[in-house]
This record gives C-alpha cells, sequence and structure tokens, in this order.
C-alpha cells in the first residue's frame, strides 16, 4: 500500500462526501477539517488512477469510475461493520444503515408505516428508502436490500417471499350503474380499462376460470399509466375498470369508493419479495428487518380483507 493511503479512512470520507453532497456536510459528520476530507478523495483517486468526483462551485456528481467505485465501497464499509459487530458484546444493540431500494406505491402504503415502527424499535438503526418503480441493480448501486413485486427475473439474487400479492378488477359504484356490472371476464370488451403499464398487457389483465383455464380479455384502453395509485383514483371518478393490487385499492373497497368486481374469477397472483445481492453475507440488522416485514404482512396479509 502506498504511504499516506488509509484505505478504510478514504473510502469512508468518500462515501460520505457522495451521500451528504458536499465536503462541508461530510467533514461535519466525520469530524474533521473539510481541508482533510478534500486531501483523502484526491490521494484516493491518485492511488487508483481515476476521477471520482466532478467538483463545480455548486455540486459535486460521481463520474462512472466514481459511481463503480461508491456502490463497491458502500458494501466493504458495510461488511466491515458487520464484522465488527459479530465480535462486539453488546450483540442486542443493532447499529448502522440499511439501504432498501422499494416499488412507489407499495413504499407509500404499506413499507413506510412498518420502518416507522421498526426504527422505533431499534433506535441506533438508520434506513435510506429510495422509492422507484424500476429494476434497480442492487450490486452497482449499493443497496442492501430490494422489495419486488412478480417474477425476479435476475436468478443470481438471494430473495425470500414476505407474502403474497393478489389482483382485483375494480370500478366505482357510479361507473357500474351507468354501463352495468359485468359477470364474465369476457364481458370486459364492453367496457373502458384503465391500463397499468409496468407489467405486460397479459399478465395483467388475466382471469382464471372455474375450469382452470386462463381467460385473457380483450380491453379496450381509455387510460394507461405506469402507477398503480393514479389508475385507482381515475376508477374512483368513474373513467373505467381497472385491475390493480389489493394493497393499492383496499382502502377505496371497504369506504365503498370502489367496488371488486368478477371476484369468482381470479387474476393469477404474484410473490412479494425481499432481494439481497448475491455472495454478501447477510447483515443481522438486514436479516432482522425481513424477519419483520415478513412477520407483519406474511401469507394473508391484511390488505386481502377487503375481498375475502
Amino acid at each position: 500500500m502506498p504511504s499516506g493511503i488509509d484505505k478504510f479512512t478514504d473510502f469512508q470520507a468518500f462515501v460520505t462526501v457522495v451521500e451528504r453532497g458536499s465536503f462541508t456536510a461530510a467533514a461535519e459528520q466525520i469530524g474533521l477539517a473539510k481541508s482533510m476530507i478534500s486531501r483523502r478523495i484526491s490521494k484516493l483517486e491518485s492511488h487508483l488512477g481515476a476521477k471520482l468526483l466532478n467538483r463545480t462551485t455548486r455540486r459535486l456528481s460521481l463520474t462512472d469510475s466514481g459511481r463503480a467505485f461508491y456502490a463497491r465501497a458502500v458494501r466493504i464499509l458495510a461488511d466491515v461493520e458487520e464484522a465488527e459487530q459479530t465480535v462486539c458484546s453488546q450483540q442486542t444493540e443493532l447499529h448502522g444503515r440499511i439501504r432498501i431500494a422499494a416499488p412507489l406505491s407499495f413504499a407509500v402504503g404499506h413499507l413506510t408505516p412498518a420502518i416507522t415502527e421498526f426504527l422505533i424499535e431499534y433506535p441506533e438503526l438508520h434506513i435510506d428508502l429510495d422509492l422507484n418503480d424500476r429494476q434497480i441493480n442492487l450490486v452497482e448501486e449499493g443497496f442492501d436490500l430490494a422489495v419486488r413485486i412478480g417474477q425476479l427475473q435476475d436468478s443470481t439474487l438471494v430473495a425470500r417471499r414476505l407474502s403474497m400479492v393478489r389482483r382485483v378488477a375494480v370500478a366505482s359504484p357510479d361507473y357500474l350503474v351507468r354501463h352495468g356490472t359485468p359477470g364474465h371476464p369476457s364481458e370486459l370488451k364492453q367496457h373502458a380499462g384503465l391500463n397499468y403499464t409496468n407489467m405486460p398487457r397479459h399478465q395483467q389483465w388475466q382471469f382464471v376460470l372455474p375450469d382452470g383455464q386462463t381467460l385473457t380479455p380483450q380491453v379496450s384502453f381509455r387510460l394507461q399509466a405506469n402507477n398503480g395509485e393514479l389508475l385507482a383514483r381515475a376508477a374512483e371518478g368513474g373513467l373505467g375498470i381497472a385491475v390493480l393490487p389489493t394493497f393499492i385499492v383496499y382502502r377505496a373497497i371497504t369506504q365503498g369508493r370502489l367496488r371488486a368486481i368478477l371476484t369468482d374469477y381470479e387474476s393469477p397472483s404474484e410473490g412479494l419479495f425481499a432481494v439481497y445481492p448475491p455472495g454478501r453475507f447477510l447483515s443481522r440488522r438486514v436479516r432482522l428487518f425481513s424477519d419483520y416485514l415478513a412477520n407483519r404482512f406474511g401469507d394473508r396479509p391484511y390488505w386481502d380483507e377487503c375481498v375475502r
């Protein structure tokens, strides 16, 4: 190792600068002078032979090399912290940070209250939550855990099922009065559909018939969007019929703003999963958080009560 390079401290300084967005904020958090933080980053860049940060008078931004290095540095620091915790005498105290990625609608409606209660129970823990419906790369972007719905396309990820996600056809009482209530999935072709576009159309509008066959009705979509909450509000407004997860529409059904229809014909269910980066030791705090979510949601989640 070249003289003057303290890898752990320099990694810590770099990660803190990225997360806090400035050398000044990072210096305050670490307890070092701003000039010292700047020198450490410069030495790190010199040691690596690559520029990690673009510096301007107004903002900092990661270079491509910096983005890749940041994701790895976050994992290395987390592994060091976890190694310390495994030999720490105070095993009852959980410390550190969990970086979580989750889909927007589910996180706002259900994950946020779960996180709130979890952090109250473990006051020394910190959570960074990224809400986005896109499929993120856990390793490259430095996440400890992602909550995902549906079929897992990346077979290299370690996954744990937390619950099931059921979809139901819904419409407002006013819409059903004006246009009639379909009694069979094939009748949906006579109605206006509100379609969620973040999944293949044939997966969204499927119904299992009594004989076990799957029917994919032909539906004319009046509105298409990549956000389920928006479509639920459009359905409440009488714009048409939507097929949405019960975790989005259960309150509207319970309160009478929407009615569940075609409930004798199941739409295929999907899994709600916690997924982790492969090949990494699962930290105690991440494992406990995953256990907490599995116990809170379970195979009979509370949001399905609206259609039982």
